[in-house]
């Protein structure tokens, strides 16, 4: 199987592309305007989502104004990798980012001109950024407005947003607003240490305490560090919505309420084990709120959406044609109707998150089934630990000797080639139940739909020779020799 373009094929793709993208086909005065949030780490733990320790009344605000999917994945758990999706609508087998950028990962070259600054801007937008970009490289992304800050201070990340608008004037625009939190932090005095900040620039008002209701289902690890960790984890969360509520405000001021799409998304799930990096529903499962003027409605949606879905969306909206490479899908049928036909199965997938260990996986779910196919399963184990996170560690320890919380984390930590879980009947993913001869119809079932959806999307892993080969690379400390210059 061939897995590079020459190059005399990538030039004519990309001349062929951008002249088939750069043909908008509605007047200026008619654009929307854009505007794309992210949240660093953000699960869908939003009391629209039905989190009743505490509430977000400004993403529940945002909620009943959109259409709120139920079931939304990021393409990948790991930040660069996901953010490689929104920005191409391509599944990060596909972009090339398939780490973050320090492990000298990049998007493939013919990709660069495809992101959605460099459409929109090319169309006529002035576009902006506030917060982390993160996918490599990053000079190849074309924003006419970013400011440094600190996006936790999320009173400093409004007034950059009204500097923004007022700089603007008249001028279509596509801004996106990467707020830091719910990410953890490491400490200044001991960058070993990792912690979530109960206020910052006093915010939230009034901090969640920690305690045995603050801790994650999807762990069920009980200890005073788990506590401690899990209440910032929901204060973030906290001082977040306080940002969106000003950021909406500012946005309302300026009169822009009915003449932008907005698109509010998490980048991937908490930094927990079994959470971030993983391919589980809490790794890959995000909130995803979408209010289109005039065409949305105000619903919940139980359609299958991806992040990899953002791209054709902005350009469907703003009257640009999708390149013929996108491999997402506009969500105008959705947005429009609860029961327009959509996709049946919904994708994840890992490789990297730092430079190593390389653990490629991917996954696929129905309604309700999901099935996890670890490509090197019994030859290279995953990461046990994420941004400090110490769950693994105590939950092999006697406390929990012969729980099922043991025989999970331990199945996280030494994974078989194939998982197969009844989300209904076990939404945390506790117990695997492929090989079962009573699943054997559901899992083949799923494994025929993941061999399809891998090859459509041409994923180079499929080429067992191409796999050996990035292995050997992360074994040998050069992996960067498969970014592009």
């Amino acid at each position: 199987m061939r897995t590079t373009r020459s190059a005399t094929t990538r030039r004519f793709l990309h001349t062929f592309l951008i002249t088939l993208v750069l043909n908008p086909t509605a007047p200026a005065a008619t654009k929307l305007n854009v505007l794309l949030i992210t949240a660093d780490d953000l699960g869908p733990y939003l009391s629209c989502y039905g989190e009743t320790r505490f509430r977000t009344p400004h993403l529940d605000h945002l909620a009943a104004s959109s259409v709120q999917f139920r079931v939304a994945y990021v393409t990948q758990a790991s930040c660069s990798p996901s953010r490689s999706s929104i920005f191409t609508g391509m599944y990060v087998h596909s972009t090339g980012q398939w780490g973050l950028t320090n492990t000298g990962l990049t998007l493939h070259r013919y990709l660069r001109e495809f992101t959605i600054p460099n459409l929109l801007k090319r169309a006529g937008y002035r576009t902006g950024i506030i917060g982390k970009l993160h996918v490599a490289p990053e000079e190849s992304f074309q924003f006419d407005f970013r400011p440094q800050l600190d996006t936790r201070r999320v009173r400093d990340v409004a007034a950059a947003v009204d500097q923004f608008l007022r700089e603007t004037a008249g001028q279509p625009f596509f801004l996106m607003v990467n707020y830091s939190d719910p990410h953890a932090f490491r400490r200044p005095e001991d960058p070993a240490q990792w912690f979530f900040p109960a206020q910052v620039d006093g915010l939230p008002d009034t901090p969640l305490l920690p305690s045995s209701q603050t801790l994650l289902a999807f762990q069920q690890i009980d200890t005073p560090e788990q506590r401690q960790r899990t209440a910032g984890y929901f204060n973030a969360i906290l001082r977040l919505d306080a940002g969106i509520g000003m950021l909406m405000r500012v946005l309302e001021n300026h009169r822009h309420n009915d003449d932008t799409l907005i698109i509010f998304v998490g980048d991937h799930g908490p930094p927990f084990a079994r959470g971030k990096t993983t391919v589980y529903e809490a790794g890959v499962r995000i909130p995803f709120l979408v209010r289109w003027p005039g065409v949305s409605g105000r619903f919940q949606s139980d359609a299958l959406v991806s992040t990899v879905d953002i791209l054709p969306t902005i350009l469907d909206a703003v009257g640009l044609k999708i390149p013929a490479h996108v491999q997402g899908r506009s969500l105008r049928p959705v947005l429009q109707s609860r029961d327009a036909p959509w996709r049946e199965y919904l994708c994840a997938e890992f490789h990297f998150h730092g430079s190593r260990p390389f653990f490629p996986r991917r996954a696929i779910r129905d309604h309700r089934y999901k099935l996890i196919h670890n490509l090197l399963a019994g030859r290279v184990n995953p990461s046990t630990g994420i941004d400090g996170d110490r769950a693994y560690q105590v939950s092999q320890s006697p406390q929990y000797a012969g729980t099922e919380i043991q025989r999970a984390f331990a199945t996280f930590a030494n994974p078989p080639e194939f998982e197969l879980y009844d989300l209904e009947a076990d939404p945390i993913e506790f117990h695997n139940l492929a090989g079962r001869p009573e699943y054997r119809t559901v899992e083949e079932r799923l494994k025929r739909a993941l061999w399809r959806w891998r090859r459509e999307t041409r994923d180079p892993f499929l080429d067992p020779g191409f796999l050996e080969r990035v292995l050997e690379l992360t074994r040998t400390g050069r992996l960067a020799e498969l970014a592009e210059p």
